[in-house]
């Protein structure tokens, strides 16, 4: 039998009468409150990051196939089309999907208003699952490789400003890159989308890619690259190097990182703010659990004494203290689960915390609920809480049993 758990389960037992209860249950609220506001913390910040990343993903991909030239003026040189990775690339394991694309900056020109806009131009072969539950109004923009279409899909951002509706006609102007005159296209508004990320929504309008095809002379085979989707984010450096390898010497690859360096820059830096709740919510949980022991074995100094005098070594002794310290962590970790994880599934089922979408990029507060994140939060907080008790269980050894009987 192992006597110390015995003890310590007879110590648990008794403590209803002394009085160190009060103690014992502020220490069991203060890890259930740290440990939920921890779970909390990270389904947000995560939840946060997620979003606003398969939002950026969206407009660009995981990873873009372009010539070495390629750069940001959205003027870019022609591709072939017929490679020997298009469509091949769908068929490896971890790439979900890949497209053609091409961008064409231009003007919206309306009797009151001009804005500056890009045309993205997509083929048959577009993923339109980011936008499914994005667009607002109308539909999809159906392309067709035998006969082009004049139907775009704006944002609500961009129908709001020039005033613009469903079904109007767009009118939009285009510079080449050889100097000549504009060239005007005329489009019909079949749908109007909101992502909630105004940097991009003030900016994409979606299109037949053969508009850009005719304004860039380029035939119908050319395309200003590739936008590949992989299955799981983690991979992006990975999948990116197998894809580089594959696609040949005159292609280049680009991760979404590197196209958005300062937006994932930004959302790197949130994981700061989750290390500095936790390291704090961790503390001010291991000094609660210090005072609680150092008040229990100062409670039981009188047993302490008459186990040392019955023979009991000092390791047997704190082996019995530390298992009522860990019977408490337990306790308060279970309450923090319970509250942490309710208050992510209201938060997730109902989105009862909204937020204004013009700061944040997202209408509701995002939860990530991750279990393996929280099984990392409950076994690192029992780890920690555990070893810093060891030190103070050492006051034990101080403990004489004459003095400790005596004075009892």
């Amino acid at each position: 039998m192992n006597t110390e758990l015995f003890i310590a389960r007879h110590i648990i037992s008794k403590n209803k009468e002394n009085f160190s209860r009060p103690i014992v249950r502020i220490a069991i609220v203060s890890i259930a409150l740290g440990l939920a506001v921890m779970i909390v913390s990270v389904a947000i910040v995560t939840g946060f990051q997620s979003q606003i990343r398969d939002k950026v993903i969206g407009f660009g991909s995981h990873i873009q196939i372009n010539n070495y030239d390629y750069n940001v003026s959205y003027e870019a040189s022609p591709v072939d089309k017929e490679q020997d990775f298009y469509p091949y690339l769908d068929t490896v394991e971890g790439i979900r999907h890949i497209q053609v694309y091409a961008n064409k900056a231009g003007i919206i020109k309306t009797d009151e208003q001009i804005q500056g806009v890009v045309l993205k131009g997509i083929g048959s072969d577009y993923d339109w699952s980011f936008f499914e539950n994005k667009i607002i109004e109308g539909k999809p923009v159906i392309i067709n490789d035998t006969e082009k279409t004049n139907d775009v899909l704006i944002s609500k951002i961009i129908a709001d400003k020039l005033k613009l509706k469903l079904n109007d006609d767009l009118r939009m102007y285009f510079v080449s890159s050889s100097g000549s005159q504009p060239r005007g296209r005329k489009f019909k508004i079949t749908g109007i989308y909101e992502t909630g990320l105004e940097d991009f929504d003030k900016l994409f309008i979606i299109g037949d890619i053969a508009h850009i095809q005719k304004l860039n002379r380029w035939d119908e085979n050319q395309v200003a690259g590739f936008e590949v989707l992989i299955e799981n984010f983690n991979d992006l450096d990975k999948m990116n190097e197998l894809i580089y390898h594959t696609i040949g010497y005159d292609l280049n690859t680009q991760t979404i990182k590197h196209i958005y360096p300062q937006i994932f820059d930004w959302l790197d830096l949130q994981d700061m703010n989750v290390i500095i709740i936790l390291v704090l919510m961790v503390l001010v949980a291991g000094i609660t659990m210090i005072s609680t022991l150092l008040i229990l074995i100062l409670e039981r100094t009188n047993m302490i004494g008459i186990l040392k005098a019955l023979g009991s070594q000092n390791r047997s002794v704190r082996k019995i203290f530390l298992y009522n310290a860990v019977y408490i962590i337990g306790k308060g970790l279970l309450w923090g689960n319970i509250a942490g994880i309710g208050i992510c599934l209201l938060q997730l089922k109902f989105g009862i915390i909204g937020l204004p979408q013009e700061s944040y990029y997202v209408s509701v507060v995002p939860v990530n609920l991750n279990f393996l994140h929280i099984l990392y939060l409950n076994a690192g907080s029992l780890i920690i809480c555990f070893l810093i008790l060891i030190i103070p269980s050492y006051i034990i050894t101080k403990i004489t049993p004459v003095k400790a009987i005596r004075y009892s």
